[in-house]
């Protein structure tokens, strides 16, 4: 058969390569796992239910869960073969957004994990009047349990399912993915069967991805990037184990996966835990881990191993695969820049890192490296799919052309006609270049967004994400963000690496009582003085950092300065810090 639709994709595994393990996710301590089948016989009961429930065609169901899980996967195929549009919701929203998203959609059915989140969403029931039913996947009390959806269709026809099954075509709306609004309202991208298919199967081609092996999923499944690489996995015969972010340092080690994706912010954790172990060493343990750090700072992609390598290899590198189950064969990264440090990093230690670029709009790849020797080259996001089309403006924004380009904004055909040419072309807001690399293949470069480039009072423009990556290659750098909007110069707010700091800070004989104590310490702030003394030299006089001011706490998603992909809120932050801003420039 031919995949054309989202829902194909597991029907394909089952006449290719059926899986005892399809899906899996721990419940109550254990491992609770579905085959192929039985994924597939879950979905055409849900299926029976939501059609018992006045489901049809074109009907939006959303479907929020804290976890990524089995269940997730079943509810969106049930919803696609029967013609419904799924709208995919992150948790940690406010109950004002759930409401502006569902009344937007027009949502009929809302499916969620747990008890908490099923009384988030019936606070705002009486605000939808579309809203019907919300449904749970844990049973808790006073909650209506999904299997109720199950009861419901007892007794129906999975004839029915099959002919609404047959009448989905790969140009109809799939689904609604509400962009994560790091400025205003969220906006419903429209996405096809087609659209998103394209693209899994493009990516699909060029990842490493085989029957039998396992994947480990922990990014969530309401973003597109996850998704859509789910929908690879599924189509490939890669068996799925679902974790959390808070579990995954249990789960490495256990599901021994052989691939991955995730974001630079987690890249970075892992990295900083085990260059902060590798300090803590002594003596010639501690001299051998900071040769082996230093030999990956000069990796290339396609490098051959030389003997240095090898040893390093053998004493270091080996020792970091174990901590990540050491099966690893590819982890790709995207939805933010990946320092150029973290990858070479875990490169050279044999975990390859192939970074790619994307939007919710183009479903969402554009660009990655491959796997594949020549595919690949260090601080870019790799090569445009073969059925995309790139091309840079004047200006440097980069426009794509494809199968996977949006449908549009939902009900804003205004904001679909500023990001869409007439002649096709998506304006991804995105600042980039082309670079050349070897056997003269370019690849694309990243070099800002387009709206986030700071105007100084002289007229002068500055990236603010090239200036805070390099930044962040310092151990003692955890978060940074570039200000400077209208002001002579440009400075930075900056949230250390308490635990390495505080391992220095100790060394240095500093008593401090906490976080904020530690920050005022004059020995501290030259410290961070020192560093951007080191790194101002690597750009022009205009984006060097003259003034810093470090900060007490880490910025997350649940205190509201990143986004639930771990895309800094430059606007948040810049109001939430107003005050030391302006303290910067009142001197």
């Amino acid at each position: 058969m031919e995949i054309t639709r989202l829902f194909d994709t597991i029907y394909y595994q089952q006449e290719q390569y059926p899986q005892k393990i399809s899906l899996t996710s721990i419940r109550n301590g254990e491992w609770k796992s579905y085959s192929t089948q039985e994924v597939i016989d879950n979905a055409y009961k849900v299926s029976l239910g939501l059609l018992k429930l006045g489901i049809q065609p074109g009907d939006k169901i959303a479907i929020i869960t804290k976890e990524n899980r089995p269940e997730w996967n079943i509810c969106d195929i049930a919803a696609g073969q029967i013609g419904a549009v799924t709208v995919p919701i992150y948790p940690t929203i406010s109950p004002s957004e759930y409401a502006y998203i569902f009344n937007d959609a027009s949502v009929k059915i809302c499916i969620v994990d747990k008890e908490d989140l099923f009384k988030k969403v019936e606070q705002i029931k009486d605000k939808v009047d579309s809203l019907q039913y919300i449904f749970t996947i844990d049973e808790c009390a006073g909650c209506a349990h999904w299997e109720e959806i199950f009861a419901k269709g007892e007794g129906g026809d999975i004839n029915d399912v099959k002919q609404l099954s047959a009448q989905v075509k790969p140009g109809d709306l799939a689904t609604l993915i509400y962009t994560s609004g790091t400025t205003g309202l969220p906006k419903g991208v429209m996405l096809s069967h087609f659209n998103i298919i394209s693209n899994v199967k493009e990516v699909g081609g060029e990842m490493p991805l085989s029957p039998g092996l396992k994947a480990l999923s922990f990014l969530p499944l309401c973003h597109i990037f996850e998704r859509a690489v789910s929908y690879c996995y599924i189509s490939n015969g890669v068996s799925i184990y679902y974790s959390s972010v808070d579990t995954l340092a249990e789960k490495l080690p256990t599901v021994k996966p052989n691939f991955f994706t995730t974001v630079p912010r987690l890249l970075e954790k892992v990295y900083e835990k085990v260059v902060n172990g590798g300090m803590q060493k002594k003596g010639i343990a501690k001299k051998i881990f900071m040769w082996a750090l230093e030999l990956t700072k000069s990796y290339e992609y396609d490098q051959k191993p030389g003997l240095a390598m090898k040893l390093a290899d053998k004493l270091v590198y080996s020792k970091i695969r174990e901590k990540l189950g050491g099966e690893v064969i590819g982890i790709v990264t995207g939805s933010a820049p990946c320092p150029l440090n973290i990858a070479q990093f875990f490169s050279a230690a044999g975990i390859p890192i192939r970074e790619g670029y994307g939007l919710t709009e183009t479903s969402p790849v554009l660009t990655f490296c491959r796997f594949s020797e020549g595919g690949a080259m260090l601080g870019t996001v790799g090569l445009p799919l073969d059925n995309v089309e790139l091309k840079i403006e004047e200006d440097g924004e980069i426009l794509a052309k494809g199968p996977n380009i949006m449908m549009g904004y939902y009900n804003q055909p205004e904001q679909t006609a500023e990001v869409m040419t007439d002649d096709g072309w998506f304006r991804t807001g995105d600042i980039g270049k082309f670079i050349t690399g070897k056997n003269g293949v370019k690849f694309l470069k990243i070099t800002d967004r387009k709206k986030q480039l700071l105007k100084t009072s002289g007229g002068k423009y500055v990236a603010p994400a090239p200036i805070e990556n390099r930044f962040k290659e310092s151990f003692f750098v955890e978060q940074m963000m570039v200000v400077g909007e209208g002001k002579k110069f440009v400075s930075a707010l900056i949230v250390p690496a308490f635990e390495t700091l505080k391992d220095w800070a100790k060394k240095e004989g500093i008593s401090y009582t906490d976080n904020e104590d530690l920050i005022k310490n004059e020995k501290v702030i030259k410290l961070f003085r020192d560093i951007a003394e080191e790194y101002n030299p690597d750009f022009s006089k205009i984006e060097q950092i003259k003034k810093i001011r470090l900060l007490p706490n880490e910025w997350t998603d649940t205190s509201g300065e990143l986004t639930p992909t771990m895309k800094v809120k430059r606007k948040v932050i810049r109001e939430r810090y107003a005050q030391q801003i302006d303290e910067i420039y009142s001197v």
